[in-house]
């Protein structure tokens, strides 16, 4: 397959998105990129699922639409600010510092030191990645300040210490000059707002690591963290007036459905016995988790020992650890592994199609990526698409582009659902899991997708299982065929004429149209899931979703068009169906308005919008299967799944 034939899904997004890889990695060459922590030289070339990752977010952020002045600007910016280099001076410095550095990965949240004080911003997800240069007091005062450096920039920053870590200092000289902290929960005070200089404010949720092989860190761990497992624990109420200390690896981060308003994630840590424990972390806590990686191990310090509770709000005798207001957090990351992967001969051709402008010594039949305890290699920095017949067992944080074949629920029950996707290369079922509801929006056959963070393993039959779960690290759902952005973006899409479609059913089209017929007859108004925007209907136990399979309540539904029109150019005429606000867009009138008219002015106001001109998407969903519209099996092939009137 050759690379036209391997982007023709695709168009000309993913055109223009091999396009500005080839930009970046040309830029790049030239220079010798940066280090990450183990990570070796920062590659010459973007991973592909990151550069289609940072166009779909600035299609979001301009959703009136983008340049490609635009999106070569924000992606040469974000490239920039992870390779960015350190002076000679200031790695030679933190390196000495830094005694052994681990090989250990960049955590997904990481900023940079140079990237605050550009901005003069932080937000409270970040997550800094820094080494303590020096501990000092603001004089007259008993407030303890860090002065922090990182090892990809060359300004430092002072830190506000949280009054919890005051122990730490001195008494304990856990925290000096040296050590490597990371911090989530930030908050900046900037220069304007007093001190001549950008300062962090003090935030609770820090992590000091800890060194296995340096004799100080050693023998905190042997001395504090080796007396109590988990099943030494007391099950009375007097559990809490223990100092208990754990030491224990991280088995898995996984999301919980949150307790009414508040956002609940757990930490499944496994001790040396091989007994399991739940580190639950409740509310604005949550943000520790993005400094916690599986596979590392976790020293904690004084956790609170409390009873679990359920999903169904119930709580249990089983016992787990929360993040108590005197509970402290080490962690000794996991030591990097990597792997020699091959390129498919599809990556290789088009590798040397599309980077002509790339020396030559960039070319390569083989990548380097990481791999975890399981055995499993992360593809989230892989520089080319993954295609479908590239899937195999022990695949991580995998990317995929295609178009929806069939979307459904596994059950009438539960928070699982199925998606097949197809691409040039062939077809794909995977396993969608919510911590609630369906969360994705719309999403129907034909529709073209991007997702991420998905994995791949095989099943004890020897089949290969693809799953995607919401909210971890890395999973990401686009439907490209619902973007506004792209009906104004010349740059991601060539225009098609209607008499192409037929030619070419396995992508989304963008047409320049005329409103040809519409009458009543084709026009329905009926109640529509907010969150899935399929069909609501009445069943005897109340309102029912047709996809998600769920009870609705009337404050979770709208009332909504499905409309059959006809729509020309000056090649073709096409038959098609669109729902929604894309009716809306074509019938100019919102549902309410539409049902107060009489009925005889409803046919004279459908007359009197023919021959109107838009701009459409249009999506091929000849292979639907379920009826989740009204009238399913009756509806057109070509579904309009945004449309923009032309002034």
């Amino acid at each position: 397959m050759d690379s036209a034939a391997a982007s023709a899904d695709g168009g000309a997004f993913l055109e223009f998105v091999d396009y500005a890889i080839s930009m970046l990695s040309s830029s790049s060459s030239g220079g010798n990129g940066d280090e990450s922590p183990g990570a070796g030289p920062a590659p010459a070339r973007p991973p592909w699922g990151w550069a289609v990752a940072q166009v779909l977010k600035s299609c979001c952020a301009y959703s009136s639409g983008v340049t490609a002045a635009i999106l070569l600007s924000d992606l040469f910016q974000s490239w920039t600010e992870q390779r960015k280099s350190l002076t000679a001076k200031r790695k030679v410095e933190l390196t000495n510092l830094l005694k052994t550095r681990n090989r250990r990965r960049r955590l997904p949240n990481t900023i940079t030191i140079d990237s605050i004080h550009e901005k003069n911003f932080l937000s409270p997800k970040s997550v800094l990645e820094a080494v303590v240069i020096d501990v000092f007091v603001i004089p007259g005062t008993n407030i303890y300040m860090l002065t922090l450096g990182d090892m990809w920039s060359t300004s430092t920053i002072d830190l506000y210490l949280h009054r919890r870590y005051y122990n730490y200092i001195g008494q304990h000289d856990v925290l000096k000059k040296g050590r490597e902290v990371m911090l989530t929960g930030c908050c900046l005070r900037t220069a304007m707002e007093g001190s001549g200089h950008a300062r962090i404010l003090p935030t609770e949720y820090m992590v000091m690591l800890l060194d296995e092989e340096e004799d100080e860190d050693a023998m905190l761990l042997a001395a504090q963290f080796c007396t109590y497992s988990f099943s030494s624990m007391m099950l009375d109420e007097n559990r809490n007036n223990i100092s208990y200390s754990f030491y224990a690896r991280i088995e898995k981060i996984e999301s919980l459905e949150p307790f009414g308003s508040t956002e609940r994630k757990q930490i499944v840590l496994v001790d040396n016995d091989d007994a399991k424990i739940k580190f639950v972390l409740w509310g604005e806590q949550v943000l520790l988790a993005n400094l916690l990686s599986v596979g590392s191990m976790l020293a904690l310090d004084r956790p609170f020992i409390a009873n679990y509770v359920h999903n169904n709000h119930e709580e249990s005798q089983e016992l787990c650890l929360e993040y108590g207001s005197a509970t402290q957090v080490y962690l000794v990351p996991i030591a990097q592994q990597e792997e020699q992967v091959l390129l498919t001969p599809t990556q290789i051709r088009s590798q040397g199609s599309r980077l002509s402008c790339v020396p030559s010594d960039h070319m390569t039949s083989q990548v380097t990526l990481p791999r975890d305890l399981h055995g499993s290699v992360d593809f989230s920095k892989y520089p080319f698409r993954v295609y479908v017949s590239d899937l195999h067992d022990k695949m991580v944080g995998v990317s995929l582009f295609g178009m929806v074949t069939s979307v459904c629920k596994a059950s009438t029950s539960g928070t699982y659902f199925y998606l097949e996707i197809e691409d040039a290369t062939g077809v794909v079922l995977m396993k969608l899991n919510f911590i609630g509801l369906w969360s994705l929006g719309r999403v129907g056959v034909g529709h073209m997708v991007y997702m991420s963070g998905l994995t791949c393993t095989l099943s004890s039959t020897n089949k290969l299982e693809v799953a995607w779960t919401e909210k971890e690290p890395g999973s990401l759902f686009v439907n490209i065929s619902l973007l506004p952005a792209l009906l104004n973006s010349t740059c991601l899409h060539n225009l098609s004429l209607l008499s192409d479609l037929p030619h070419s059913t396995n992508r989304t089209h963008i047409c320049h149209v005329r409103l040809d017929h519409i009458d009543v007859n084709s026009l329905k108004v009926l109640l529509f899931h907010n969150l899935c925007g399929c069909v609501v209907s009445d069943q005897s136990g109340g309102l029912q979703c047709s996809f998600c399979k769920c009870t609705c309540h009337i404050s979770g539904c709208t009332h909504g068009f499905q409309l059959h029109l006809t729509i020309a150019d000056d090649s073709e005429k096409v038959f098609a169906w669109c729902i929604g606000q894309t009716a809306v867009e074509f019938l100019q009138i919102s549902p309410d308005e539409y049902m107060e008219l009489p009925e005889d002015e409803r046919a004279m106001y459908l007359y009197t919008l023919q021959n109107e001109n838009f701009t459409v998407t249009i999506a091929n969903t000849s292979q639907r299967i379920e009826a989740y519209i009204e009238g399913e099996k009756f509806l057109p092939v070509w579904e309009i799944t945004r449309a923009q009137k032309c002034e």
